[in-house]
């Protein structure tokens, strides 16, 4: 947890826009957006994994426990597939980690209340 609240707290939602270039094509980022390919992200962080209305999500992602932390998001980014095996996401993962924190930052602006950052 220390490792994430340390690169977040070092990191640009500005860039986290650029980043955020890579999910355009299959999720929509806008209050109230559609979903597409894979689920509407406004508001990811801290929601309930699987819960957008309306997205048919795998098994594997239905019986993911739990709510999209930014330990989660983190793992999940990095590495869907290992994280959780059998989702259906088409995407093989962002290495980065400054990348990801830079993502998750402007993820954690997609909200009228935004979850307070992690502290060390």
């Amino acid at each position: 947890a220390a490792d994430i609240a340390q690169r977040l707290a070092a990191a640009s939602p500005a860039a986290g826009l650029t980043a955020r270039a890579r999910c355009q094509a299959c999720h929509t980022f806008d209050q109230n957006g559609p979903n597409r390919v894979g689920p509407n992200l406004w508001n990811i962080v801290g929601r309930d994994k699987a819960s957008v209305p309306g997205f048919n999500y795998s098994e594997a992602m239905r019986n993911a426990p739990g709510t999209w932390t930014y330990e989660e998001l983190d793992a999940f980014i990095a590495a869907p597939a290992r994280h959780i095996p059998g989702n259906r996401m088409n995407f093989h993962g962002m290495p980065a980690a400054a990348d990801r924190a830079n993502l998750i930052a402007h993820l954690r602006t997609l909200s009228t209340s935004p979850v307070r950052l992690p502290t060390n």
